[in-house]
């Protein structure tokens, strides 16, 4: 019970400084900057929740994130769509997307699905840069719309497309928190664990896999279309494997298998790269001994270390523990 109130508690803290943080930020630029750590953020659980949970490294995430991108772009600029409607879209055609790509792929495992993975995401990338017409090429997508008014509510300021972003942020974390706490996401971690194992308990691999697949690429989908309409432009590099990368790191920071982890990583990891600015070019030299020490020092990533130590504690003392 105190530790179901501990994490509630931190949550319910996390949440009143995000709501806090335009009061407090020192510019619209801050705000810009947040913003888009919000929306890699839901891109990075959805990443999570294939590697992290069920243990499967998907390195197409970022081709994804850029066809639910590049799903709001079209409709909206080139069909006249509305924002809303369009946003549904990318998350749909995204876990559609991932059904099929799913099918194929996860009779792979182990790197032999990555490396798949990471061939779908060039694929990706090319079909975005060189299908002009439906793309537009490398020139990117220019003139996507803000999202269009709800009643007296608009989203013609950074404040109010910061709320608007936090807003799904929300959201979708308490999506995944209950996705991770139910039988689903045991089974999820029962894969991940051992496919043998888990098969032999009478799990359907292929679909909970393939679920797992479609629910981690609907949140990229979701992140990419939420991109598009606050960025308002869009280009073939967001299906580059290093945004994948970006959010392997912010998950592995923070910790893998949790749901708080890889949302701090993917909020702090930003902030640490904007202050280290002023290095310009040896700003590198300084950031990665920082990502070797916490690799080394901190395995399981930042909470993960730290629910492994009271996961220690609570052993000793006897007494329950239940993973945040």
């Amino acid at each position: 019970m105190k530790n179901l109130i501990d994490s509630r508690l931190a949550w319910a803290l996390l949440l009143a400084a995000a709501i806090a943080f335009p009061w407090v930020a020192g510019n619209d630029y801050h705000l810009t900057v947040m913003s888009t750590a919000y929306i890699f953020a839901i891109a990075t659980l959805g990443l999570n929740l294939i590697t992290g949970y069920t243990g499967q490294l998907n390195l197409a995430h970022a081709g994804f994130m850029a066809v639910g991108a590049y799903t709001v772009g079209i409709l909206t600029v080139d069909h006249g769509w509305t924002f809303w409607a369009a946003l549904a879209m990318s998350g749909l055609v995204c876990a559609a997307l991932g059904y099929v790509i799913g099918i194929v792929s996860l009779r792979l495992k182990g790197h032999y699905f990555s490396i798949f993975t990471l061939c779908v995401g060039y694929i990706m990338f090319l079909v975005i840069e060189k299908w002009e017409s439906l793309t537009h090429g490398t020139v990117g997508i220019m003139g996507i719309p803000e999202p269009e008014a709800i009643g007296a509510l608009t989203f013609d300021t950074p404040v109010r497309l910061y709320y608007f972003v936090l807003f799904f942020l929300v959201v979708l974390v308490w999506v995944m928190r209950r996705i991770v706490k139910s039988l689903l996401g045991r089974t999820f971690i029962a894969i991940r664990n051992s496919d043998e194992l888990a098969e032999a308990l009478g799990i359907n691999l292929m679909r909970n896999k393939v679920l797992a697949f479609m629910l981690s690429v609907f949140y990229a989908g979701i992140a990419g279309g939420l991109y598009a309409g606050f960025v308002r432009f869009i280009g073939p590099d967001m299906a580059g494997v290093h945004h994948t990368f970006d959010m392997m790191i912010f998950a592995m920071v923070g910790g893998m298998g949790t749901v708080l982890g890889p949302l701090l990583g993917a909020i702090a990891m930003p902030w640490l790269t904007q202050s280290l600015q002023f290095l310009q070019e040896y700003r590198f030299i300084v950031f990665g001994p920082i990502l070797v020490a916490l690799v080394i020092f901190l395995p399981y990533g930042v909470v993960g270390s730290f629910l492994q130590w009271r996961a220690r504690r609570d052993a000793k003392e006897g007494k329950p523990h239940a993973q945040d």
